[in-house]
Formats: structure tokens, sequence, C-alpha cells
């Protein structure tokens, strides 16, 4: 029997039907389309085709053509992406999601938020900036942006708590791998006091953070533990799916920035949402919409 991939694609244009030119490259590789599968959500419309042929042999045809999209000027593909899924990845019966948080799941960077507090919010982000797209050391930075909160009253982080958006479709991408007898966990750069009430209103499986330290009801400016950077990360999607019972191939990872590479590359499949160019470049999915339920369409979960 031959081996299948899923070709996903779709786009904001409510006109779009296919990429131009994919069925010919396709055909013409050898390639045949057994099944079409169109879809709509929110902001998008698109399809699935299970198509003959091996993940990677379908990647090399279809990154390029994903690559003239993402450089296009042309509004009428704003947004529209292609990309190759595995096969047992969509027909698993038990996935893993791990997102990143901030920028990710949630619209904001809560270490922003903090530091507004502290009239630091310009310099601290700053530091982010650098740091997400790899040019600055993750945990060097995450020292130096916690260093400026030392001194604010622990109340802040009810405060920033309550200012939390949540990513467009990102309470419906969790209901449907819920729903769906799926697994959704968080691992974030971020803090526990503000993820894990969260994580808990949200239903998810795991979440893991780092743990502010606060004496005498005022933030010292430090963190305790483990620093969770790009390869603790990665650590936590592997322990998670193995605690799960769910193989590495049916994990899926999505992210921002720099921090979340380790975690994307190791997953089944792994998405960039919105994301800096070193994750971008990385992914096997990007995302350059402002829906996270994107996410439940490649994999094929309604």
């Amino acid at each position: 029997m031959h081996s299948t991939a899923f070709i996903v694609f779709y786009s904001a244009s409510p006109s779009f039907s296919e990429p131009v030119g994919l069925r010919r490259t396709l055909a013409a590789a050898g390639h045949e389309v057994l099944s079409e599968e169109p879809f709509t959500g929110i902001g998008r419309t698109g399809a699935r085709w299970e198509v003959v042929g091996s993940v990677r042999q379908l990647r090399a045809l279809v990154n390029p053509l994903d690559g003239q999209l993402a450089r296009s000027e042309d509004p009428e593909l704003r947004g529209t992406a292609i990309a190759v899924v595995p096969a047992e990845l969509v027909h698993a019966k038990k996935l893993l999601l791990v997102m990143d948080v901030d920028s990710t799941l949630i619209k904001q960077e809560v270490i922003e938020l903090l530091a507004a507090h502290a009239g630091k919010e310009a310099e601290v982000a700053a530091v982010t900036e650098l740091a997400m797209r790899g040019e600055l050391d993750f945990a060097q930075s995450l020292h130096a942006r916690v260093a400026t909160l030392a001194g604010l009253d622990a109340t802040v982080i009810n405060e920033v708590r309550a200012r939390l958006e949540l990513a467009d479709g990102a309470a419906e991408l969790i209901a449907s791998f819920k729903n769906a007898g799926h697994h959704v966990a968080v691992v974030s750069g971020g803090f526990a006091q503000i993820l894990d009430p969260l994580a808990a209103d949200l239903g998810l499986d795991f979440a893991r953070a780092n743990d502010l330290v606060i004496v005498d009801g005022q933030l010292s400016g430090t963190v305790s533990g483990t620093v969770v950077d790009r390869a603790y990360k990665e650590e936590m999607l592997r322990s998670w799916a193995k605690e799960l019972g769910v193989e590495i191939g049916h994990t899926v990872a999505a992210g921002d920035g720099a921090n979340d590479l380790d975690m994307v590359e190791a997953a089944g499949l792994g998405v960039a949402f919105n994301a800096k160019p070193l994750l971008r470049d990385a992914a096997d999915a990007r995302i350059d919409l402002p829906r996270l339920d994107i996410i439940a369409d490649l994999v094929g979960i309604s």
C-alpha cells in the first residue's frame, strides 16, 4: 500500500479555492490526490487533500509554494498557507497538543504587563523581542526582566491575571481537542502564579511555568527552580506524552518565538503561530492569521 499524507491549505479570502500551481505540481511529480475535504471557519476557508506520497516528498514540493505565498504582497493571498501533515497524526486516536502561552494562547506578554506596573514596560519589551528572535539567551533575559519587578506588591499578579485575553479561537481549539478525546497542555516562560488558575479554568491537562519568588507580600525580582527555556519545553512535551501514552509522532506543538523552537521541532507537527522568523523557518506549518483554532483544521478536528 502506498503511503499518504495530508496537504492542508487555507486563506483569509472567501473566494479562495486552492493555491495556484499546487495540483499541477503534484501531478507532474506523480502524486495522486485521493480525496478532497473542504472546510470553513471564522476568517478562513480551505481544504484537506489526502495525497499519495511520503511527508518528506510532499514537503519538498509544497514548501517552496508556501514560501511564495508567505512572501506575496497580493492582498487576496493574505494569510494563505499550505502545510503537509502526517496521515498517522490525522488518524491518531489520541493526540497531545502543547502550546506556548504568551502571544500564543493569550494575546499579551505577561512579563510586559507586570513591568508596566514598575514603569519598565518599554525596557522589558525590548529585551523580550530580542529573546523571542533568538538573539539573546532566554534564561539570561528572563532573569534580567524579572529583576525589574523587584519591590512590586504581589497584588499586581491578580490585576494582570484579570487583564489576560485569550487568543482568538483559543477556547474553540481547546474545546475541539477535548471533545474529541485528545489532551491539551501549556508550557510557558511566564509565571505559574498567573498561568495555573488560567489552565484550571480552561480544563487543561498540564501546565508548567516559572515560579515568581514572593517575600513579605512583594515580588523579590527572582524566580525559583529550573527556568522554563526551550530545552525544558521540549522535555515537558516528551514527558507529558510518555505519561499519557501518546507517541511523539502524535503530538502537536505551537508557539511564536525562539523559546519554542525545540518543542516545535520535536513534535509530530510543529506550528509557528504568527511567529518570529527563526521559528517560522523551522516549523512544519505556519499560521499568519489571528485564529489559533486553525490548528484544529490542520489535524482534521472539527
